[in-house]
């Protein structure tokens, strides 16, 4: 590679709440290890895919849900910081992650390096009705979205909604807390909305949007490290093909496809809302109106992150730690055509998928390399690891998906 990491300075996974098969963190520990940095990772034990990494120094077993209180969270870090013994360079793998860290820099300063952002910023970016209001204030495109104060509002909303419409969880942490939803959730009628939104109680957390039909549509990502000034160090774009659960879930296979429109947009926004670090956006193209709608804005590292990397070498989670580190970051092309799978969710993607008779265009017919999201021939640990733990949870997600369905409505978790 054209360039080296600075070995002095290691990297910390940071992950609050119980998601021990997170491919996302494995692909940063192996990203930076490969590279000679020291990697560090909060684990929820001791037996998770990525505290069996080759490339993991030390996993520090922390067993959190998200909804503690913050300042618990700020001194859980920095007892771990000063068991690593110098500053470490924060990657963090969730909104509240990624909220905590931004919202609480001045006691995190000294123990830590991290990207320097408007503390209030990444928390109104993780929550829909924020990010919302930003894509309306700057001009880009989203779904049309309603924010119901009360079961009375929702009741309103339906008189009037087009079915399906689609509902999230409005806000970072009370996800957690008080979730109103599994996760994005495809409501298919009006009696499914009220049956569901009697539990939402009184103040119901969610965010109400219009469905972007498959059959019009195509979803894209940007994955991108911005440095202080808001100006790209490195930034992808590619094309979703499959997600689990289908349509609206966690990446499954995806492809590094050029998109100038794509990179505009993204540069555009995010120097005009002032944001440095890592994004991951998903946004669909509405084939109705030829517009690309942005649907989330993760302020922190994409699980799918693994599948872009440019000539040089550069991934996202590496440009940030040569970035803060006082590295230059070489430039270069994206990787166009490589393909990006992950093991244990493809497969039933595919089915579905084949079943839907959906399709994306924009793929290419043959891919130029893949990246295994789990295996990896130098270090095969984590992928056995995933095996042995996947098949209960998994039994048990698609058990749940199928209930939701039973209601009325699909179900899917990111």
């Amino acid at each position: 590679m054209p360039f080296e990491a600075d070995r002095d300075v290691p990297g910390l996974i940071v992950k609050f709440g119980d998601y021990p098969l997170h491919h996302g963190g494995v692909g940063a520990i192996r990203s930076l290890g490969r590279l000679g940095v020291p990697m560090y990772a909060i684990t929820e034990d001791a037996y998770t895919p990525a505290a069996s990494s080759r490339y993991l120094k030390k996993a520090f077993v922390w067993p959190t849900t998200g909804a503690e209180a913050p300042g618990h969270l700020v001194e859980g870090l920095l007892r771990i910081g000063r068991r690593i013994g110098r500053p470490a360079v924060l990657i963090p793998t969730d909104e509240e992650a990624a909220v905590l860290i931004a919202e609480h820099q001045g006691d995190l300063t000294g123990s830590f390096l991290f990207p320097r952002v408007d503390p209030g910023l990444p928390r109104r970016l993780a929550s829909k009705q924020g990010l919302h209001e930003l894509c309306v204030e700057h001009g880009i495109a989203s779904p049309a979205s309603a924010f119901p104060e009360s079961y009375e509002d929702i009741v309103a909303f339906a008189d009037t909604a087009r079915f399906p419409v689609v509902a999230k969880n409005r806000e970072a942490f009370v996800r957690r807390s008080k979730p109103a939803v599994n996760g994005t959730t495809k409501i298919a009628t009006r009696a499914g909305l009220l049956l569901l939104a009697r539990d939402w109680g009184e103040e119901p957390g969610v965010i109400l949007q219009e469905y972007l039909p498959r059959e019009e549509a195509e979803d894209w990502i940007v994955h991108a490290c911005f440095d202080q000034d808001s100006s790209p160090l490195a930034l992808f774009t590619g094309v979703k093909v499959r997600s689990w659960p289908p349509h609206a879930g966690m990446t499954a296979n995806a492809y590094v496809v050029d998109n100038p429109e794509l990179t505009d947009l993204a540069t555009r926004f995010i120097k005009q809302i002032g944001y440095s670090g890592i994004i991951d956006l998903d946004l669909r193209f509405d084939r109705r109106d030829g517009q690309y709608k942005l649907l989330d804005f993760n302020p922190r590292m994409g699980a799918q992150f693994r599948l872009f990397e440019n000539e040089s070498g550069v991934d996202v989670v590496r440009a940030m730690h040569l970035n803060l580190t006082g590295r230059p970051v070489p430039e270069g092309e994206q990787r166009a055509g490589h393909r990006y799978i992950v093991e244990n969710i493809d497969l039933p993607a595919l089915l579905a998928y084949r079943r839907s008779g959906y399709t994306t265009p924009h793929a290419p017919a043959k891919a130029s390399g893949t990246e295994l999201a789990w295996f990896a021939g130098d270090d095969p640990l984590p992928f056995l690891t995933m095996l042995a733990r996947f098949v209960r949870p998994g039994a048990k997600h698609l058990y749940q998906l199928w209930r939701t369905n039973r209601r009325g409505s699909g179900t899917t978790t990111k």
